[in-house]
């Protein structure tokens, strides 16, 4: 007897409202076939899918204009979680409003930190104005729309004034066109990423002379590509660092099997973050 019982679409934890770029990257992600759960806040996303009330967890850690969302990274660190996918988003800003208000009547801009920083430019140019920072982009419109506040604007996607019936007094105000977040998908298990993989590592090196060369050496003495290098400071341990490195291959490919024991001999901690498929950017506006 054929079970022909729909398949349940996977509950997903992202910080932020309804009309959020991580909504919106998500929904795009799993091309609309989700279940997204809006958190307070990051930490609220990894306690979700530690504690099991979603099956994912989905984060932006970077940013092409205002760089990396360090809280993130030291998240990944504390939480014992997978990185399973990835991928990015075009980021387009819009200065929203509540009806009937104009540009010559706004005193305030309100958004989260990272979407201020992306239109810091634009924002420099307005003499006078004032800044307030959030919890989330589309949460500043949503505030707004419940205050009806005429001479405060927040800065969030068409799709959040659009959810919250605002409206829209500029467009594109962020400081340069190409600006994408990447985001990070978050689960319990890992995946086999398939042939086009990226992994994802956190190291502490051993402190003395030339231990970063010595632990880069190992992925250039086997071609495997470095995407990106990140350092945090180690807590409880000042002067101490540990490092996040992105790469091409995957965990169990023979070739990176052999540059992550050999890392090993350079590091006091070692930690694959995951494997996962590689996505390429994507242009669509939001």
């Amino acid at each position: 007897m054929t079970n022909n019982a729909p398949h349940p679409v996977p509950k997903v934890a992202y910080q932020g409202e309804p009309g959020a770029y991580s909504e919106a990257a998500l929904l795009e992600y799993f091309e609309g076939k989700v279940d997204a759960v809006g958190k307070c806040c990051f930490e609220d996303v990894f306690e979700a899918v530690e504690d099991g009330s979603c099956q994912y967890g989905f984060i932006p850690i970077e940013n092409s204009l205002a760089g990396s969302i360090h809280r993130n990274f030291d998240l990944l660190r504390e939480h014992d979680l997978y990185i399973i996918g990835e991928t990015t988003l075009r980021i387009h800003h819009c200065l929203i409003a509540a009806p009937g208000a104009s540009m010559q009547n706004i005193q305030l801009v309100t958004s989260h930190p990272q979407a201020l920083d992306q239109c810091r430019g634009y924002l420099n140019r307005w003499k006078g104005i004032r800044i307030k920072e959030v919890y989330d982009t589309a949460g500043a419109v949503k505030q707004l729309a419940k205050s009806g506040i005429q001479t405060t604007a927040a800065i969030a996607s068409r799709r959040a004034a659009e959810i919250y019936g605002m409206d829209i007094l500029a467009e594109g105000i962020e400081d340069d066109a190409a600006n994408y977040t990447r985001f990070l998908l978050l689960s319990t298990k890992p995946v086999e990423p398939g042939a086009n993989a990226k992994t994802s590592i956190l190291v502490c090196l051993i402190n003395q002379p030339g231990s970063l060369f010595k632990a880069l050496s190992v992925f250039a003495l086997r071609d495997i590509d470095l995407c990106k290098l990140e350092s945090r400071p180690l807590v409880g341990q000042p002067g101490q660092y540990l490092f996040y490195i992105d790469f091409l291959g995957s965990r169990t490919d023979e070739n990176v099997v052999r540059a992550l024991n050999h890392l090993e001999e350079y590091a006091t901690l070692l930690r694959v973050l995951g494997s996962y498929p590689k996505r390429s950017i994507n242009n669509h506006d939001t």
